[in-house]
């Protein structure tokens, strides 16, 4: 069941078919589910992985209730582990159906910036089909609120990454990377009416500081014609106009001239670009003119004096990406910041279909038809156990019909593309329903990232805060958070937390041990203050680090083959390269006098 493929007609035509395509799926979201299951098993039944658990059984007959009974008692949970052998013999040439009866030719890598290592994930057609339905519902929804003209055009912080073979010649590379190669990067366009500012040259060019600098460019060039302003991550759009208060005079050079700066050294995307501006010396001042008033203002309100027919931004701004939030509003000015929708390498998962609440109350409607959901019940845990993985007690999956509003989950996918019963680390809140399907808000991570003995801190509590001390950096000295990570150190006794900051403006030591003090003092997990309070854990140490030191941070996941569409800034790492980096680049170092 899948909306109308057509591209003719106008996009408003489209987006009532999607619309109510999805509208109709939501309201008997369980029994898509039952029936997206029997599709998944029927199409890969066979395969050496669910032959293990299932082999011998004909299912041609079953009701589709009975299969999903049978399929969740029988095939047990898996970690991506699990899979991974699987997947090595596809990427080395296997061709015996291992997980999908589906043809894989590509491989997708994940961004690898959550726990150091990129993972391979199979990339079918179903993939590139899912991710053009995605966005495509996302715009009609979002259309419905922020209406756009036919025609215009999107400013889009996009990159691709190099792509290369494996031993098998399968080609592997991001998931971003993979659909803004495909046909339905294309047929987006067409159907939404609105087409991005720059060629596949400048996307796919290779060098993240060339790409943006002619992202930008183009996107002046254009600038009457920008309906919106999006990337993957929200760091990407942070990243971008950061770098635009360097190189905005050059950038008014190259449009009053219809030249290209000698920075740009990429043959292809040099011609590309070239062919596409041409000389304007009235908008080149009027841009100039601008740029010398927004930096008289710290470049408050940036999107809207540069773009002003932009309508939002748009991008993903929960989890890791809400520390982006502050800075973009910066940029944003009165402009609206609209979440992106809700997925991972595996699978997509959600849309937002609430397009004008703010980032920080999004939430995202589960497709039913995408792939098939389970939810496992977590329950935080009130006590001191220093065996368990995180704060969470588990309970037995649940089917989507089956889940309760306020009741946080860890969701487990079945995907078309050979995943089965897969654990995906994302813990997701219950909010409420769309019709029948639910509304998810974004927790956290599963993933512990900052423990010593009992204690247990996730991602989401890092941030909180985190949260705190910049709170209290900015109203004792005006000055800015750019970036943060942390580490757990262990190699002294007792071992202690590091955060470290890359931050903006002039602050006075006293200030900065207030705000360490604070961020001690701030970790509520009870492990933690009880470690702390019988010095089993020793005083929390904030590491100032030297201005550019988190763009170096960037350059060595890029210089490890990630994308700068999928990059996320790590949290916490034990990464020896990167601390290696934060190491060298620290200019002072600070300790918690809380607690003492």
């Amino acid at each position: 069941m899948e909306p109308k493929n057509t591209i003719n007609g106008s996009s408003r035509s489209y987006e009532h078919d999607i619309i109510g395509w999805f509208e109709d799926i939501s309201k008997k979201a369980g029994q898509v589910q039952t029936e997206t299951l029997r599709r998944i098993l029927e199409l890969n039944w066979g395969v050496e992985y669910l032959n293990k658990w299932l082999g011998g059984i004909n299912i041609q007959d079953m009701d589709a209730s009975a299969l999903e009974s049978l399929y969740t008692s029988l095939v047990p949970l898996a970690s991506h582990a699990d899979l991974e052998p699987y997947i090595s013999r596809i990427a080395d040439g296997d061709t015996v159906p291992l997980l999908t009866k589906q043809p894989i030719t590509l491989l997708s890598l994940s961004s690898g910036t959550t726990d150091g290592r990129q993972k391979l994930v199979p990339f079918t057609d179903h993939s590139a089909r899912t991710t053009l339905q995605i966005f495509s519902l996302a715009a009609a929804y979002r259309s419905r609120v922020y209406p756009t003209r036919e025609g215009g055009r999107i400013l889009e912080f996009i990159y691709s990454s190099k792509q290369f073979k494996t031993k098998g010649g399968l080609t592997a590379g991001t998931a971003t990377t993979h659909y803004y190669a495909s046909e339905e990067f294309k047929i987006k366009q067409e159907k939404t009416k609105c087409f991005t500012c720059s060629p596949q040259e400048v996307i796919s060019g290779g060098d993240y500081k060339q790409s943006t600098y002619c992202h930008l460019l183009l996107g002046l060039f254009f600038c009457d014609q920008v309906e919106f302003i999006t990337s993957t991550f929200a760091y990407s759009i942070v990243q971008a106009f950061t770098s635009f208060e360097d190189v905005w005079r050059d950038i008014c050079n190259d449009i009053k001239h219809g030249t290209l700066s000698e920075r740009i050294n990429l043959t292809k995307m040099r011609k590309a670009v070239l062919s596409i501006i041409s000389p304007n010396p009235s908008l080149a001042s009027k841009i100039e003119e601008n740029c010398k008033e927004l930096e008289a203002q710290n470049w408050l309100g940036l999107i809207t004096k540069l773009w002003p027919n932009s309508k939002y931004v748009y991008s993903i701004m929960t989890g890791s990406m809400q520390h982006y939030l502050q800075k973009l509003r910066h940029y944003a000015g009165s402009l609206p910041l609209v979440s992106a929708d809700y997925g991972s390498t595996e699978s997509w998962i959600g849309a937002n279909v609430d397009p004008y609440l703010p980032p920080e109350d999004v939430t995202f409607a589960v497709i039913p038809t995408f792939s098939y959901y389970e939810f496992m019940p977590l329950y935080r845990e009130n006590h001191d156990c220093g065996s368990a993985i995180d704060d969470f007690i588990e309970d037995e999956p649940v089917p989507l019909s089956k889940v309760k509003i306020g009741q946080e989950y860890e969701i487990v996918l079945t995907t078309f593309t050979g995943l089965y019963r897969c654990r995906l680390g994302d813990v997701v809140e219950v909010a409420g329903f769309h019709k029948g399907t639910p509304k998810l808000n974004f927790i956290c991570r599963r993933k512990l990232i900052l423990t010593i003995n009992i204690d247990k801190n996730t991602e989401k509590d890092l941030q909180l805060v985190v949260e705190k001390g910049s709170q209290l950096l900015m109203s004792k000295a005006r000055a800015e958070l750019v970036d943060f990570t942390s580490h757990a150190e262990l190699e002294t006794q007792p071992g202690h937390y590091i955060i470290y900051w890359e931050i903006k403006g002039d602050v006075e030591e006293e200030v900065l041990g207030e705000c360490c003090k604070k961020m001690d003092a701030s970790f509520v997990d009870h492990g933690y203050v009880v470690s702390r309070r019988t010095k089993s854990i020793g005083p929390l140490e904030l590491c100032i680090v030297k201005t550019g030191t988190f763009k170096k941070i960037l350059e060595y996941f890029i210089g490890n083959g990630a994308a700068l569409s999928q990059f996320k800034t790590p949290r916490c790492t034990s990464n020896h390269g990167l601390l290696k980096i934060l190491s060298g680049s620290t200019i002072k170092r600070l300790y918690s006098t809380a607690y003492s």
